[in-house]
């Protein structure tokens, strides 16, 4: 499955015939598709059929057996930190030290990665509803606080693509809501997304998706 493209809107990031297996079972293969600016690929199908190990293998953590990875038409694993300077992961995990406040873990962000100009922490952590939250011990917030915390990360990252593995986890209708729009405030702004979620997205019909199904391939 691959998305289209035109000669003004280049490929941004693409897969070419790639194959996973696990445990000597064949994931998939000969899977190909590409991202664009402002386009989220959307992964679904049933557990076990290879979700969470295809984000890993575009966050360029695990190889697949036979494939390839091209950002703007160069391999990634020779690009090497000027690929994953691109890259923001949220995986199942907050990922957040809980020891330390929210501000606290939004400083480590910001000092480990390539900073969005323009956005400060204060109003990263407003944007995702943690005003007020800023300066207490993190393991003190609710499993959803904590994940708005782990998206408040994203916003403050400059990365181009986010990777999403279920990045919805433990928020409530609101709260899905609330932060489809941030998403989608990413994209517009011309960044990409990959993303596995169990929650119907509601991104307005302006949003170009990218669905692959992985139980059917």
């Amino acid at each position: 499955m691959t998305a289209s493209s035109t000669p003004s809107s280049p490929i941004a990031y693409e897969a070419r015939s790639l194959l996973c297996i696990r445990d000597d079972r064949i994931l998939f293969e000969d899977l190909s598709f590409s991202i664009e600016p402002g386009q989220a690929l959307v992964l679904e199908g049933r557990n076990g059929s290879g979700k969470t190990s295809l984000l890993r293998i575009l966050c360029g953590i695990r190889l697949p057996e036979s494939g390839e990875l091209l950002w703007d038409g160069e391999d990634i694993f020779k690009l090497g930190p000027e690929f994953h300077e691109h890259i923001a992961y949220l995986g199942h995990k907050d990922g957040s030290k809980l020891d330390l406040t929210p501000l606290e873990n939004l400083r480590i962000a910001r000092g480990l990665g390539k900073a969005r100009e323009g956005i400060e922490l204060e109003e990263a952590l407003d944007q995702v509803g943690l005003y007020g939250f800023e300066d207490i011990p993190t393991r003190n917030l609710s499993a959803g606080q904590q994940r708005r915390l782990a998206i408040a990360r994203l916003l403050i990252t400059d990365a181009k693509i986010w990777i999403l593995d279920e990045p919805f986890t433990s928020l409530d209708r609101k709260g899905i809501e609330h932060m489809e729009r941030l998403f989608e405030g990413h994209l517009n702004r011309g960044g990409m997304a990959a993303m596995t979620t169990h929650h119907r997205i509601g991104f307005k019909e302006e949003i170009q998706l990218v669905r692959i199904n992985l139980s059917e391939r």
